[in-house]
């Protein structure tokens, strides 16, 4: 099975990225060669105070920032705003983005990026590190909550229990593929039940808490900052078997844009 980890000790300290300010540590998880659908990469980084990734556009590609924790000043198609953290910030193809940590603390950042197909997902930087802007009202900008209390609770995937998920950003807010970025609690005991994508691959994000998850009949445990990938044909699913919540994103692309599917196995891991 393959499981990445956003672990500090493991990131790489850049600087200037982007034309960003400071130095960030930063971390790829998963590239371009590890998926067959659109989905190019995810990424994470700590951005320690008073650093950055600099303004920049991308023609052939989108993206969405995360920020699990603290605060940010997000730069969105000319609009700065300060952004409190548990968010995130789509880009559409064309559209141009920053990221500034203002604060005296560390941010913790995701970013998850697909390409338009037929597209190139290249850069073009704009030498702009966004210090200093001016700010704008925060409502000014595209912003979706990581809000525990919008969850809605059911069954997913024939698992057990019922499990809180939240669609963030889906299908129409894209021009590519992104099928969507969902915000999901398992509380102790329940689960995502095992199932399968054919057109759809998709990461899971964990950003909170422990589990057992299940990839093409492998089971390990996974703990926070945990990112798992599930590939075009492959079956997954999440068991939670402690005593505490356990909260991921999971972010989906489709091979063909809104052509999303999924097939139940009939097994809600508890056994596993």
């Amino acid at each position: 099975m393959r499981i990445a980890n956003a672990n500090r000790n493991e990131m790489e300290e850049l600087s200037g990225v982007h034309a960003g300010a400071g130095a960030i540590l930063f971390g790829r998880l998963w590239g371009r060669s590890d998926f067959e659908s659109p989905f190019a990469f995810c990424h994470t980084a700590i951005l320690p105070p008073h650093s950055g990734i600099g303004y920049h556009r991308h023609d052939d590609a989108e993206e969405i920032f995360i920020t699990i924790d603290n605060a940010a000043q997000f730069t969105h198609n000319g609009r700065t705003a300060i952004v409190e953290g548990g968010a995130a910030v789509p880009v559409r193809s064309g559209e141009i983005h920053a990221i500034y940590n203002h604060t005296e603390q560390e941010t913790r950042w995701f970013n998850v990026h697909c390409v338009v197909p037929g597209g190139d997902p290249k850069s073009t930087d704009l030498d702009d590190d966004r210090v200093g802007v001016e700010l704008e009202s925060t409502d000014r900008l595209p912003v979706g909550r990581l809000d525990r209390t919008a969850l809605k609770y059911g069954q997913r995937h024939g698992g057990k229990g019922e499990v809180g998920a939240r669609m963030i950003w889906g299908p129409h807010d894209f021009r590519s593929n992104f099928h969507c970025l969902a915000h999901c609690l398992l509380p102790p005991e329940t689960s995502i039940g095992y199932h399968r994508h054919d057109g759809v691959e998709e990461c899971y994000i964990i950003i909170e808490g422990n589990g057992r998850i299940t990839v093409d009949d492998e089971t390990q445990e996974i703990s926070q900052w945990d990112v798992i990938p599930s590939r075009l044909g492959g079956s997954h699913g999440l068991y939670n078997h402690t005593q505490k919540n356990l909260e991921l994103l999971v972010v989906a692309v489709c091979v063909e844009k809104e052509q999303f599917d999924s097939t139940d196995l009939g097994d809600d891991l508890s056994q596993r």
